[in-house]
């Protein structure tokens, strides 16, 4: 009997997310960095064996909206909570269960779909940490099972997928068996581009830029292919740390998006980078749009 079934993924900012669904698909697909609200958009990945076909869905993390692009996020993460046959909430507390996560618990305690709790980072902590806040969780008696795991270091994670496959039902084979995703790969690229910037740019530049994918042409004779990609930035000042002294700081991301790139499609590739200021973007509805940041 093949089962089949979707699973959403949901959390405060930064607690592993994106690493776990990539952990668990085997491919890199959601980006990741030490910076809260990676995520801007829910991504559907496919995992795929001979018993079952899982479709995970990764949100934005839940937090405070303080602007359109905020409110967008938070908006895909109700819509995914809507489409599921069991919902992942991830955490990293050790020491008690925080205001966050508590918002969390109360927006899906209702939910009828089989909950499991992730208790992420466990490799950080002691064995004695994570029993204490393993407790703490099973007092809300919301979820129908409480695992400790470590994303990044893959620990726990295929009982992970053996406790979900445990929840599919019967179903049909939703995607082919290679398929990863569903999102272009114009998309991915851009989200390789903006992970890199994430990882070369200070503290107040991140939440501030988007990717815009210009151009993305194939030259077939030469196994190439041509991406000019933007930049955008709110501030002025954000755009010369965006460059760097003597352009470092964007060959830098350039050089590191066009490796991962190059291996996403199998081919090398010419990425040109680009940067341009426009003021307050996250709050104007037409680029929001324009950038695949609008509610639908």
């Amino acid at each position: 009997m093949f089962k089949s079934g979707f699973v959403t993924i949901i959390g405060r900012p930064n607690v592993g997310k994106s690493t776990l669904m990539n952990s668990m698909i085997g491919e890199k697909i959601s980006i990741m960095s030490d910076k809260p609200q990676t995520t801007r958009n829910k991504i559907r990945t496919v995992y795929t064996d001979d018993e079952c076909q899982i479709i995970f869905m990764d949100t934005p993390g839940i937090h405070k909206a303080k602007n359109q692009l905020g409110e967008f996020m938070n908006t895909e993460v109700d819509a995914a909570l809507e489409e599921m046959d069991v919902l992942i909430m991830i955490t990293d507390e050790f020491n008690k269960v925080g205001p966050g996560d508590e918002y969390i618990l109360d927006k899906i305690k209702n939910i009828r779909s089989k909950k499991i709790l992730i208790i992420n980072k466990i490799d950080k902590f002691e064995l004695e940490d994570t029993l204490k806040i393993t407790q703490k969780f099973d007092e809300y008696n919301v979820f129908d099972d409480i695992m400790p795991i470590s994303a990044l270091k893959n620990i726990g994670v295929d009982r992970l997928i053996k406790v979900i496959k445990k929840y599919m039902k019967q179903g049909p084979l939703y995607f082919p068996e290679d398929y990863i995703t569903d999102r272009p790969e114009r998309f991915v690229v851009s989200e390789i581009i903006r992970e890199k910037a994430l990882m070369y740019l200070q503290d107040e530049v991140p939440h501030g830029i988007a990717i815009e994918i210009e151009e993305m042409k194939e030259r077939r004779d030469k196994n190439l292919v041509d991406i000019r990609a933007t930049i955008i930035c709110e501030k002025k000042s954000h755009k010369s740390i965006v460059i760097g002294q003597n352009g470092r700081k964007i060959k830098g991301i350039g050089k590191s998006a066009r490796e991962d790139i190059e291996k996403l499609l199998g081919s090398q590739v010419n990425l040109q980078l680009w940067v341009k200021i426009s003021q307050d973007w996250r709050d104007n509805n037409y680029l929001l749009h324009s950038l695949g940041y609008d509610k639908k």
